[in-house]
């Protein structure tokens, strides 16, 4: 249970570090009693038992006896959701359970297979993890998940927190509270807390929160329940404050009619509104000092994140290769390393962004002949740029293209090479980028015979 503010018992120096800290913060960013707390839970149970989003990860986790098979499902869900959009992953999670629908069937496929069906659903590291864990619980653990938390973080590769506390809620009924972004934002409003949910301080608060609000008794459901509310209610922008169920718990909400009222000037000198009251100095959990009450954000002024670091800019010169096949043009992809940034999956050869066009052409040239043997380098056409932001880094592709015509086509390529026709490239573990780059190929014809453009 999370301690109160005033009156710290005599021996708190001696309690656990989230204790003392969880002392230090205003009541009034807690919840203060059984009774608020069984509200919160009642109401977000009523409103999810009929609002909830019939998804298939939902159903399968509901209709699964096989307690490993259960689990494996939600872990593959909770794994293809982070940070990304649940109508995306819709798709995506229904053909990765109809081609392994257990974990022996994961463990058994290949890296190849995993990176070709995550293709476009981004984080590519995501899949790798998830077949890696498989493989250690068929191989290590004998078929079994762990069945906590605890076990499931320590023993399972890529499961962090959040994670292993919806494997275990969801499929193992165990009472542990869950914070993702939804859930944070949801706990951030719900408490007025306005500091970065991202910090070390902010965050330990949120799981504190999450714990003391999860139900014992329908542990899963209720984290479903605020991940749904945070994600289709409680939204970024825009949220639906009179569709939610426990807008009367919200302190963001009475913050907002409070800074309505005053406004109008109907609350001068009023002794009924409750605010936060640290101890000493300035709260912690409020709105930052530097980032004041904004009226025109309402409850979007809870939280306040920080500013994001902008991804870092990168350049790449890559080439598509053609050449004329029996069944159609093939084009030339090379695998990537097995570690790093899309690891294991295909693209065209592609070089580091050198300073002169002279110089690009020069070492583009000679990767393609790494690969693929003598090449006409007077061939070698620059057909335009394609723009793919990951995560971290804003990668710009220069995109050249070459066309094999006339010449005796390369049959043989070392290991790490090989050529597809368009069809079997679009079905292959390539990323987005190489994606956006494909089209551009449609240049190189008007730039080669422009007489034919018309």
């Amino acid at each position: 249970m999370i301690a109160e503010c005033p009156g710290a018992p005599a021996g708190l120096a001696r309690q656990p570090e989230e204790v003392v800290l969880q002392a230090s913060v205003s009541s009034y960013h807690l919840f203060r009693d059984v009774a608020e707390v069984t509200a919160f839970r009642g109401s977000l149970l009523s409103w999810y038992d009929q609002e909830k989003r019939d998804l298939p990860w939902r159903r399968r986790a509901e209709d699964e006896m096989d307690l490993d098979r259960r689990a494996y499902a939600v872990w593959v869900s909770e794994v293809m959701l982070q940070q990304t959009q649940v109508a995306t992953v819709i798709n995506y999670y229904t053909g990765w359970m109809q081609k392994w629908p257990t974990l022996q069937d994961l463990a058994s496929a290949s890296l190849e297979e995993v990176n070709q069906l995550w293709a476009g659903l981004g984080y590519y590291s995501r899949g790798r993890r998830l077949q890696e864990g498989a493989r250690k619980v068929v191989e290590e653990l004998g078929g079994h998940m762990p069945r906590t938390a605890e076990t499931l973080q320590q023993l399972l590769p890529g499961v962090g927190r959040y994670t292993a506390g919806a494997i275990a809620s969801i499929a193992f009924g165990q009472a542990t509270g869950v914070v993702d972004g939804n859930v944070a934002r949801v706990l951030c409003r719900v408490r007025a807390i306005g500091a970065d949910p991202s910090s070390t301080l902010v965050s330990q608060q949120l799981w504190g929160l999450a714990q003391q609000l999860v139900d014992p008794a329908r542990p899963g459901d209720f984290n479903q329940a605020a991940m749904e509310l945070g994600a289709t209610v409680c939204t970024p922008q825009r949220p639906l404050c009179s569709q939610c169920p426990v807008e009367s718990l919200c302190r963001a909400r009475q913050r907002v009619e409070q800074e309505q009222l005053l406004a109008s000037g109907s609350l001068s000198g009023s002794p009924d509104v409750e605010e936060c009251a640290p101890n000493t100095g300035h709260c912690h959990l409020c709105l930052p000092p530097s980032e004041p009450w904004d009226q025109t954000l309402g409850v979007v002024n809870f939280p306040r994140k920080a500013s994001r670091k902008p991804p870092r800019e990168e350049s790449s010169a890559t080439c598509v290769l053609e050449q004329p096949g029996a069944l159609g043009a093939q084009i030339l992809l090379v695998q990537r390393p097995n570690s790093g940034l899309l690891a294991g999956l295909w693209e065209f050869p592609s070089v580091t962004w050198e300073p002169s066009e002279q110089l690009q052409r020069k070492a583009l040239l000679q990767e393609l002949q790494r690969w693929a043997g003598p090449l006409p380098a007077t061939h070698l056409r620059h057909l335009g740029e394609v723009v793919h932001t990951f995560s971290h880094i804003k990668l710009t592709y220069q995109v050249y293209g070459l066309a094999l015509e006339g010449q005796t086509p390369v049959t043989t390529v070392p290991p790490g090479a090989r050529w597809l026709t368009q069809e079997e490239f679009h079905t292959a573990a390539v990323s987005t980028a190489m994606k956006k780059a494909l089209p551009l190929l449609s240049l190189l014809y008007f730039l080669v015979f422009p007489t034919c453009s018309t």
